[in-house]
């Protein structure tokens, strides 16, 4: 659990001669893996990652074969090629856009319900339908039959734009699930209804509550599992506990039940059924009449100085390198000067390309999924962790004063006190770097050698790497495979 979170830095792109264009993406993937791989009930394929540049290809090239060799974790081994696209058009803003995803343990069918959706929606001309091997797309997901990194899809509902996050429940990979909530307006907590809440449900909604994300929305996945409706309503009871637990509104969250499976299989063998043709596709579109109500359109801050979290790079031969990400405030176009911030040296270059779900943008404001084309910036000059920012808005720091909460054991924390000079990972935006507290203080503004779980203390921090932070922001701090604490930058000091 060390480095950066899933870092990509370690990935290398080969670049060969274009060939004719290519109107689709395709993928071959070659995997060892030093465990057996179970057979996978479902095989899964490809959809817009992290890892894979199709979200943002458009103006930037012409279609080129590129392939990748990634050294993520150790145990696993990846080789995959696939084709970059043109884009498809211009991205028109036409309804409000929201940022959702799926949270919630393993197995409990969240990349299911995520191909039924878009299926779903597609079936009513609002959706472009991915299939279920479309969105878990490396191979050892689709070996292992459980999604790793977070993917994305788009999709519209009568009122809205959705960029829909679909987030790994393994417990190993729940680094990149926290780049994932941190995107999210909102989230659809996707729980068994035959086994109730799991490990990582309960990680999952500490997580989501720890990196703000506001809403909560639940689907009662597996229900034609269930043979007695007392057992689904004891679940539902259990969720809604859960949800209040950590501080959401657990009596008030909507919970709609149902069967992505049956929904998807439906949909798969009619995609064009109506509401009220199937009982299973009638849920789909219950849990998005819930999320469309109950999950508010966030005000964005397109007022504020421009900022993006950088989550993944791509080279592209020929134009320059992109930066993925959020942007988490203020406003970016083709033209505008940004500063390069964190980690290393601060460098300035110029916006050449904006896009969003492979089509062109005049301008990303706040909230936008986005590929930024950057002038004259190699691949190693920038990495996930980094923010893009305008010229002067935000400055790398090492050490700064902090309120944490340090949780209790039966919130996941640790069993037993931590003292000053401990070093666990600070996870703040896209990155996560290792930390030194170096002096704490409690409640009662008296220096304090020993911290228990479950205290309020206010901790000063000192970084091994710079990182572009700033009063107010909110970070976790993770040790040994566990989020241990949450906090707040009160001030900076250098």
């Amino acid at each position: 659990m060390a480095s950066a979170i899933g870092a990509p830095s370690s990935s290398k792109l080969f670049f060969m001669p274009s060939p004719p264009a290519l109107p689709t993406l395709s993928l071959s993937t070659h995997l060892s893996l030093s465990e057996p791989s179970p057979k996978p009930t479902i095989t899964k394929t490809l959809a817009s990652k992290p890892n894979s540049p199709p979200l943002l290809s458009s103006t930037f090239l012409a279609a080129t074969n590129v392939s990748t060799i990634f050294h993520s974790p150790p145990s696993l081994r990846r080789h995959r090629s696939f084709t970059v696209r043109m884009a498809r058009g211009k991205f028109e803003r036409k309804k409000p856009h929201v940022n959702i995803g799926t949270i919630g343990h393993v197995d409990h069918g969240k990349t299911t319900l995520t191909a039924a959706l878009t299926m779903a929606l597609a079936s009513m001309g609002n959706s472009a339908p991915k299939k279920y091997d479309e969105i878990d797309a490396a191979p050892e997901e689709r070996a292992r039959g459980i999604t790793i990194n977070t993917a994305t899809v788009e999709y519209e509902t009568e009122t809205r734009h959705y960029a829909h996050v679909d987030c790994p429940g393994h417990a190993d990979y729940v680094k990149n699930m926290i780049t994932g909530a941190a995107q999210m307006d909102g989230a659809i907590l996707v729980v068994s209804g035959a086994d109730g809440p799991m490990p990582q449900t309960k990680e999952h909604v500490l997580l989501a509550k720890q990196v703000g994300v506001p809403n909560v929305v639940v689907f009662l996945n597996k229900q034609d599992q269930v043979d007695d409706e007392e057992l689904l309503e004891l679940v539902e009871l259990e969720v809604r506990e859960l949800l209040s637990s950590y501080e959401f509104p657990g009596d008030d969250v909507p919970v709609v039940s149902g069967s992505a499976l049956l929904a998807l299989e439906a949909l798969m063998a009619n995609p064009k059924i109506k509401r009220g043709e199937n009982e299973w596709v009638d849920k789909v579109y219950a849990l998005m009449d819930a999320v469309d109500s109950y999950i508010p359109i966030p005000q964005r801050q397109v007022d504020l100085p421009f900022l993006l979290a950088v989550e993944d790079v791509f080279s592209i031969t020929g134009r320059g390198t992109v930066a993925t990400g959020r942007v988490e405030r203020g406003k970016v176009k083709v033209g505008d000067s940004v500063d390069i911030v964190g980690l290393r040296e601060t460098r300035t270059t110029t916006v050449t390309g904006v896009e969003m779900f492979q089509k062109t943008l005049d301008e990303a404001m706040a909230g936008d999924n986005v590929g930024l084309l950057l002038r004259g910036i190699q691949k190693m000059d920038i990495q996930r962790g980094m923010v893009v920012s305008k010229p002067g808005n935000i400055k790398p720091h090492t050490k700064f004063e902090a309120i944490v909460y340090v949780l209790k054991k039966e919130e996941g924390g640790r069993h037993s006190p931590f003292f000053a000079g401990y070093r666990p990972q600070f996870y703040m935006r896209t990155t996560d770097v290792t930390g030194k507290v170096t002096g704490v203080t409690n409640d009662k503004d008296e220096e304090t050698k020993m911290v228990m779980p479950g205290d309020r203390v206010k901790m000063v921090v000192e970084l091994i790497m710079p990182v572009a932070c700033e009063q107010g922001m909110r970070f976790a701090i993770r040790e040994g495979g566990k989020t241990v604490g949450a906090g707040v930058i009160q001030s900076i000091i250098e």
